[in-house]
Formats: structure tokens, C-alpha cells, sequence
């Protein structure tokens, strides 16, 4: 008990932001000091259901011990099955209640949102019903007769011993009328969890002396040196204008004016009343991850935040932005020189390189009850990007329950929504982001599953008056309406009514208060873009690719689904070649995955960064991949029909970027930007896109986005779409309410939004079985916070698939199988930054594979299509494990241990479950059903 106090001591001094201090010493009548103290009592009294008969009793030796001291029980096995109706974690809630009641006469209505901290230390707060059933079998807390008198004496003696030791005793009096926020509750909580985590660990805090005669201060500064925590950032506003500031933290250019988006987000976050809420709706290629960046440091100067989470669509945008995270934090003050803790946050987080360097040198401490993730290479981090010294990936703060309590974290969505999840230890989630600023990128990628997670965690962080940066290309008024309200608590703190053609738009609000507008100026860049339909066929785009490649010229066409791309690539590698046609989608091996995204980056991004740009003709295929955060720039653009908020993602990959004056190095034919509309029998009298755009987008978003984008169609009869002047007017119009398109449309329009609304609400009820509750009034204690929750979560494809409305899916290792039955990885990989060869490395099945060789075939994982979900996956679960190495288990192979393992012929060829699989480095995964299934 004094070791949990003491560190929740040191915790509060050393490791917690002052935001989250100052958020709970704001309802205590003592401020600081009563916060810290009330923190360092509760970590202290958390154990004090172990001094009942129902724990006592688990060591005979021990048991008989206390009762020689009168302190009599029960065996274990007479007790039965009831001990189970005492756990700790309650006994002790109820006794620290009834000794608030008996001793400190504190009314019954005051006193569990105090005490909820110890019945809920080990991850869920105990249920009226388990209160309840406790308080009707009094024996388990104190046995009855002239016995329970001693045990009622020695929990007292206990609890007013930490009472005077722990600083609370003249204090408890004021805190009787006191009524404490649920989040402050939760706050508290997961402090609690923290410490007893830490003093319960024996590398620390050893059970037994190790001879030397150590005092209490000497032995707990021994534990905190072990432990060795970064501090928390402390930002500070340094007064630099927005250009300096710009200059300063970012490689901007010899004198380079920053974008006016990025100067407005900067002035209004050091106007706004207090931190909050800033929604950024700006085009694709204006700097809005710097603003999010800039804003972000200035709101944690403002609010005491001490760190960043920046939450990303995929796996893969968080690796992108993962060293741009830490070039920002390598020129940030306050960081620069300091030991700060940072983390890539996903399942796959260990097999990225920048995060694997800082793994290599993190400590070694271990926590206990923690899943741990795979041990990194011990190496020095040497790729391609600087990473200083003192950043850390810390040993500790490892593991899915406790990483996101890192200062600076770049990971999934599905990590902040987890916080929304009624799940064990959430209230650790909910202390890893009360203390950051959150930046949510892409938010115009959330569907109405995600959204409503995503809703409820901004009303929990409204409530934590955490500041949030919302970044968009633009958001449909009513889903920018649904952020503001969440978030502010208020449903009357919608925006000033912005005009269709509000754009740029930034909107602020802080917590519990209304929000406003600001718009900014465009910046000089624009460009128009010809729009015009074309038939669906492999024919028609061949014919059509043919004429506008003449002379030359880089196209992209994205589809829809894996399957059209893989059909188109076929189709125009007979035509033009297969040197000239690249493939891209989802259904890569990790490793290949990775590297089609540096292939694409080097021969079409930007003009200053490649110098690879293929000078004849070359032809993109791609699926969705291509859509968000690949700086990519494509001379003529062929899409199938989409939503129009993801079409004008798409067109921000066309003409990205400025080459030559008036883009005289492109062709000539393609110096105005053109895009070619597919996917959909343009003939029909409605438009009617091809079915597995319909299985993906549904065919009533669809519909509207053609509706909209009518008078825009057929090229020279249409007008041209005016990048970004014609963003949000589109947007606006296809996610409103207003009808749309010709009057014979309107029939095919309701009953496409009857379907809509049927499947929106299917969603939302869905999501909401599981999902968190609201913030409940102050005072009213946590008690049945988490109840019907999903147990444990975490990053796993079920755990994500609790936050996202998707339906699980098999990931598996793909290896190579010679022909003389060895396994190795696959033939092609190219050298890791250290040029070692990962191709073809040997995967022995009757001993260990070297941790190279492991850590090689885990980086070929590979999630497969959705052919393979439902009651197929079982049968492919079942093909799957008749390949099982007892030698791949285990401690000694981390990488390996309980994956599924698929295995390719020499020809990289196999068969699942009824379908028969091909792999190739150029296509990624291709699966056709078996004619005879």
C-alpha cells in the first residue's frame, strides 16, 4: 500500500500533464495539494479488500497465521464458490465506504464516486448488482461473532493509518460535499490501475530484501530510476507569428509564404476563448497536417496537455506519418535535447523501421499482467530518417493497454475509438488521451459505424477539455454539425450558417461553448478540371488511353474494387505492355505494400523529389490506396464513379503539382487536367454504376454524387470543376437534403435513400450495443461504467472490427514452399536498410527460424479479401492450420507464433477453401473461385 502511494506520488509530480492535474484539482476545494492528495490516498487504500477473510484465506500457512491473531476464517474450499462474490477490488470499495460513513459521517450519495477508483483497479468498475450481493454476505468481509469485531478493528486501524500517512485526514471533512466528474472519476481510476501495475511489479519493488538495509525513500528512488519514465511535454507559446513558427518547425522553402489556411488555423487558436474543437476543411495539397501540427502546439501550451496523438485512416498513412511525427518533434521545443516517450500505435507498429530503431533502445522493464509486443532487433536505427537520441520507445509503456500513454503517438482510428468501446481498463485509454492534443486526419473517411463511436469519444473529450484538430478535404454541413454538438456538449452550438461556398473553413468551439467560423482566403493554387463520362468497357479505356498517350504522359485510373483492378491491368498490359502498367490495391503483402507506395512516390511525386518520372507513356491501376496521403501527381485521371468527396480526393492526385510554366512538361494533350468518369451505364435513363461499386458505396450516395456532378459532365459542354472554388458546393449539395438531378431520376433517388437509411440505421444500431455511454452528471459514481461490455479489446482484426462496421477477415503469413518441401520466405524481397538479404531465407519447420528469418516472414502478412469471411473462414481456418510448426510457438519465436501461415507453391500458386489463390510481386493477391466448389 505504501509503494502504490508512493508512486502514485512521484506519477503526479513527474509523469502526468498539468492538463490533467489541473482538470482534477478544478473540483477539489484544496485545488492542487487536494488533488495530489486524494490521488496518492486512493493508490495507497486500493488493496484494502485484501484484509478480508475471503483473500485471506487462499494461503493455509499464511491464513493460520492471522489466526493466531483472532483474526479467523474459513478455508477456501469451505467458503466455495461465494468468494467469488468479493474480489478485492469491491471488498475494498465497500469497506473504505462504510469506514467514509462510520468514521467521517459522509452521506452514502457522496461517497462511490470516491471509492468506485478501488473497485475498479483491476479494468471494470463494479455493477449495482455485485455491490448488492456483496452487502448480503457480510461474512466474506468480516467474519461473524467476536472475530468479525478484530477484523472490523484491523481494517479500521489500517484505514486510518493511511488516512494520517497519506495526508487526507484533515482533509476529508472538506470533501464531503464535493461532487466529482465522471471524467475526473475515470481519471483517478486508471491513475490507480497505473500505480498498482508499477509497485506490484518485483523487478521494482522486490518482495524480499536483498540484504542491504535500505530505507523507504531509498528503496522507492531505486524502483523510479528502474522504471526511468519520460517526463511529459511542457509546451510553451513561444510568440513566434505564424510564418516563423511555420519556418521554424517545417521545411519551408527560401522565402516561401505559408498557405492563408495555415496562418488563419494559427491566429484562431491563439484567439479561440480557451483550447477546444478546430474542424480544418481545406483542399488536398495545402499543408493541413503542418497547420494540424502548429495548432497542436499552441493548444497544449494553452490547455497543459502534455503530448500528441495524431489518429490516421490505415495502417499504412500512420507508418507515413510516423517519421514526419518525429522530424516536428525533433525541431519542438521542450523536446529537442529532452527524453521524450513516443509510439506507432497499431498491430504492425513493431515491423516499422523508424519505430523499430527506438525499440532497439528502450529499457527492459517489465510490466506485469501486460501483453507485450514482439522484442525488436537490438540495432542502431540508421534508415532513412533522423531519429535524435533522445526520443524512446519505452519498455514499460509497451503492450496494447498501456502504449497509448506515450507522449507523442501517430496511429489508427481505431485506437482512439477504442475509447468509445465499453471494454476492461478503458478508463487507461481514456488518461492516454485526456492528456494530449488529438488530431483526427481524413475525417470524411468515417462512415456512420465509425461515426458513431467517433461522436461519443468527442463528448468524453469535450468533457476532459481536450483540444482536438479535426482535418478534412470538407465535411457535408450536417456530419460538421455532429462534431461541434458532441464535442461542445450543446445542441445549440452549431456554426454560424456558412454558404455553400464557404471554403476553406475553419470552425472552433470550445468545450460547453458555441462555435464560429473563419474563412480564409484560397491559396493561389487552382486548377480546373475537365470532367467527362465514359462507357464501362476494357475496350473503350484501351481505345481511349491509345488516343490521349500519344505523344506520351503519366494516367491513373482507380477502381473501385481489387477485382476491377486486377481485370483492368490485364487488359492494358496486353495493350501497352506490362513494363508500362503498375498495379496498386489493398491485397499486397505487407513488404510489397510498402514498397509499391516508394515506387509510386519516386516516379510521380513531387517535381523537387524524383527525378524517376517515366518519359514515355505509363498507366496506374489502382484501387482506393491511391485516394489519401500518397503525394502523387498524374497527368490525366480515369475514376470510376465514387462519392464526390472521394472523387475530389481523387482529383487532388491530377496536376498535383506545377511542372513547367503553364505545365509545358507534361504532353501537350494533357496540359489541361482531365478526368474521366467510368464505372456506370451512362446510357441507361438512370445512370447505373457497376454492382461492385454499389457493394461498396451503396447505390444512393452514388446516384447523388452523378446527380451533382451533371453539370460538370462531357467535357467541353460541361463546366469545368474548379479546384478548390467548386469543392464544397458539390459536397454540400450530393450529402444534403435538396433533391437533385432530372425529375425522371426521382423515383430511382427515393428508393435508393430508402435502402440508404435502412442500412444508416442498421449502423448506428449496431454500434451501438457496445459503445460507451455519455458523460453522466457530476457526483454520480462510475459503478457498471464498462457492464456489457466486450471483455478485453485490442488491435486485433476482431478488435477492430468491434469499431468499424467490417466483417472479420483471415491475415496470414505468406511464405514460399520449394519443390523439396522447404519453406522459405518469398524469392523477391528486396535487402532491409541495413542491406541485409531478406529474400529466400530458410524457414525450418523442425527447429526455431533465426529471429531475421521470423521477423522477414511476419512483414508478409497479408489480410485476405472478403471471399474468406463468414462461413468460409472456418473451413480456410481449418485448410490453414494443417500447416502447424510446434517449433514456431513459443517465446523463442515471437514473429511466428499463432500465425496462420500460407503456402505457395513454386509457382506462387495455391488453393483455400474452395478458391484457387496466385501471388505475383507486380499483382498482389488474385483469387477466382473453383469451377468445381
Amino acid at each position: 500500500m505504501e509503494d502504490a502511494a508512493a508512486v502514485a506520488g512521484l506519477l503526479w509530480d513527474r509523469w502526468l500533464p498539468v492538463g490533467v492535474r489541473a482538470l482534477v484539482a478544478g473540483v477539489l476545494p484544496g485545488g492542487d495539494a487536494d488533488a495530489r492528495a486524494l490521488a496518492v490516498w486512493l493508490a495507497g487504500v486500493h488493496d484494502i479488500g485484501k484484509a478480508t477473510p475471503a483473500f485471506a484465506c487462499q494461503v493455509d500457512q499464511l491464513a493460520e497465521a492471522m489466526r493466531g491473531h483472532g483474526l479467523e476464517m474459513r478455508s477456501a474450499k469451505a467458503m466455495g464458490p461465494d468468494r467469488r462474490i468479493a474480489p478485492h477490488g469491491l471488498a475494498g470499495q465497500v469497506l473504505l465506504g462504510q469506514w467514509l460513513e462510520e468514521r467521517h459521517r459522509w452521506v452514502p450519495a457522496r461517497i462511490g464516486q470516491f471509492t468506485v477508483a478501488v473497485g475498479g483497479h483491476h479494468g471494470v468498475p463494479p455493477e449495482h448488482a455485485q455491490i448488492t450481493a456483496l452487502y448480503e454476505h457480510e461474512e466474506l468481509l468480516r467474519t461473524p461473532g467476536a472475530s468479525g469485531r478484530v477484523w472490523r478493528q484491523v481494517q479500521t486501524e489500517l484505514l486510518d493509518a493511511c488516512a494520517e500517512r497519506f495526508g487526507v485526514g484533515q482533509r476529508l471533512a472538506a470533501w464531503r460535499t464535493v461532487q466529482l466528474p465522471q471524467p475526473v472519476q475515470v481519471l483517478l481510476a486508471a491513475l490507480v490501475i497505473v500505480c498498482d501495475w508499477i509497485a506490484s511489479n518485483p523487478d521494482l519493488f522486490p518482495y524480499f530484501p536483498d540484504g542491504t538495509s535500505r530505507s523507504d525513500q531509498e528503496r522507492l528512488a531505486a524502483a523510479w530510476q528502474g522504471l526511468d519514465l519520460p517526463e511529459p511535454w511542457q509546451a510553451e507559446e513561444t510568440g513566434l507569428n505564424a510564418q516563423e513558427l511555420f519556418a521554424s518547425r517545417f521545411d519551408l522553402p527560401a522565402q516561401a509564404r505559408i498557405r492563408p489556411v495555415q496562418e488563419a488555423a494559427v491566429n484562431l487558436a491563439r484567439e479561440m476563448e480557451a483550447p477546444g474543437l478546430m474542424i480544418v476543411e481545406a483542399p488536398m495539397g495545402e499543408g493541413k497536417t503542418e497547420a494540424a501540427l502548429a495548432v497542436a502546439e499552441i493548444f497544449a501550451a494553452r490547455s497543459g496537455a502534455g503530448g500528441v496523438f495524431f489518429a490516421l485512416p490505415t495502417m499504412a498513412t500512420g507508418n507515413a506519418m510516423f517519421p514526419r511525427l518525429l522530424t516536428w518533434l525533433e525541431r519542438l521545443p521542450g523536446v529537442a535535447g529532452e527524453r521524450r516517450s513516443v509510439h506507432l500505435a497499431h498491430s504492425k507498429a513493431a515491423l516499422n523501421e523508424d519505430f523499430a530503431g527506438l525499440m532497439a533502445r528502450a529499457g527492459q522493464v517489465t510490466a506485469v499482467g501486460v501483453d507485450e509486443a514482439p522484442p525488436a532487433p537490438r540495432r542502431r536505427h540508421d534508415g532513412q530518417h533522423r531519429v535524435a537520441a533522445e526520443l524512446v520507445a519505452h519498455a514499460w509503456l509497451r503492450g496494447h493497454k498501456k502504449a497509448m500513454l506515450a507522449s507523442f503517438v501517430a496511429g489508427t482510428i481505431d485506437q482512439l475509438l477504442f475509447a468509445g468501446l465499453k471494454s476492461r481498463h478503458l478508463a487507461l485509454r481514456h488518461l492516454a488521451v485526456a492528456g494530449k492534443v488529438v488530431v483526427i486526419d481524413e475525417a470524411h473517411a468515417y462512415d456512420t459505424y465509425m461515426s458513431v463511436y467517433l461522436d461519443r469519444v468527442l463528448s468524453w473529450l469535450g468533457a476532459y477539455r481536450v483540444p482536438v484538430v479535426v482535418l478534412s478535404a470538407t465535411l457535408p454541413a450536417s456530419r460538421r454539425r455532429e462534431l461541434v454538438e458532441a464535442y461542445s456538449g450543446r445542441t445549440d452550438a452549431a456554426p454560424e450558417t456558412a454558404a455553400p461556398d464557404a471554403y476553406p473553413l475553419l470552425t472552433a468551439v470550445a468545450p460547453g461553448g458555441t462555435a464560429l467560423c473563419r474563412r480564409p482566403q484560397a491559396s493561389a493554387r487552382s486548377t480546373a478540371v475537365c470532367l467527362e463520362r465514359l462507357d464501362d468497357g476494357l475496350d473503350v479505356l484501351g481505345d481511349r488511353l491509345e488516343s490521349e498517350l500519344t505523344d506520351g504522359g503519366c494516367a491513373l485510373v482507380i477502381r473501385n474494387t481489387v477485382r476491377r483492378v486486377l481485370e483492368t491491368a490485364r487488359v492494358l498490359r496486353d495493350r501497352f505492355g506490362a513494363e508500362n502498367v503498375t498495379v496498386a490495391h489493398s491485397c499486397f503483402v505487407d513488404l510489397d505494400r510498402a514498397d509499391k507506395d516508394n515506387t509510386l512516390l519516386r516516379l510521380f511525386g513531387p517535381p523537387e523529389k524524383t527525378g524517376d518520372r517515366p518519359t514515355g507513356r505509363h498507366i496506374v491501376v489502382a484501387s482506393q490506396v491511391a485516394e489519401q496521403s500518397l503525394d502523387v501527381d498524374f497527368d490525366l485521371l480515369v475514376s470510376d464513379l465514387c462519392p464526390v468527396d472521394l472523387l475530389l480526393q481523387r482529383m487532388g492526385r491530377l496536376h498535383r503539382h506545377q511542372r513547367g510554366p503553364g505545365q509545358a512538361e507534361r504532353p501537350k494533350q494533357l496540359r489541361t487536367a482531365r478526368c474521366l468518369l467510368t464505372g456506370a451505364d451512362w446510357t441507361a435513363d438512370v445512370p447505373a454504376p457497376v454492382r461492385g461499386s454499389v457493394a461498396v458505396y451503396g447505390q444512393y450516395t452514388l446516384l447523388r454524387s452523378a446527380a451533382v456532378l451533371l453539370p460538370h459532365l462531357d467535357g467541353g459542354s460541361g463546366r469545368p470543376v474548379r479546384l478548390p472554388a467548386d469543392i464544397s458546393p458539390l459536397v454540400q449539395s450530393a450529402y444534403g437534403q435538396a433533391p437533385v438531378g432530372p425529375d425522371h431520376w426521382q423515383d430511382a433517388l427515393k428508393r435508393a435513400r430508402e435502402q440508404f437509411e435502412r442500412h444508416r440505421d442498421d449502423q448506428a444500431a449496431r454500434a451501438a450495443v457496445f459503445r460507451l455511454g455519455d458523460v453522466g452528471k457530476p457526483g454520480r459514481p462510475l459503478f457498471g461504467w464498462v457492464a456489457a461490455g466486450v471483455g478485453d479489446t485490442d488491435d486485433t482484426p476482431t478488435g477492430r472490427a468491434q469499431v468499424r462496421d467490417s466483417r472479420d477477415s483471415l491475415e496470414v503469413v505468406v511464405v514460399q514452399r520449394r519443390g523439396d518441401g522447404t519453406l522459405v520466405t518469398l524469392p523477391w524481397l528486396k535487402p532491409d536498410s541495413k542491406n541485409r538479404q531478406r529474400a529466400g531465407l530458410a524457414l525450418p519447420q523442425d527447429a526455431t527460424p533465426t529471429r531475421f528469418a521470423a521477423r522477414t516472414a511476419a512483414s508478409c502478412a497479408l489480410r485476405l479479401p472478403m471471399q474468406f469471411s463468414g462461413q468460409t473462414m472456418d473451413r480456410a481456418i481449418q485448410e490453414l492450420e494443417q500447416l502447424y510448426m510446434p517449433t514456431w510457438q513459443g517465446k523463442d519465436s515471437p514473429w511466428l507464433s499463432d500465425q496462420l501461415i500460407l503456402a505457395l507453391d513454386e509457382d506462387c500458386q495455391t488453393r483455400l477453401a474452395g478458391f484457387s489463390l496466385q501471388y505475383s510481386q507486380a499483382d498482389g493477391l488474385k483469387v477466382t473461385q473453383d469451377a468445381d466448389d
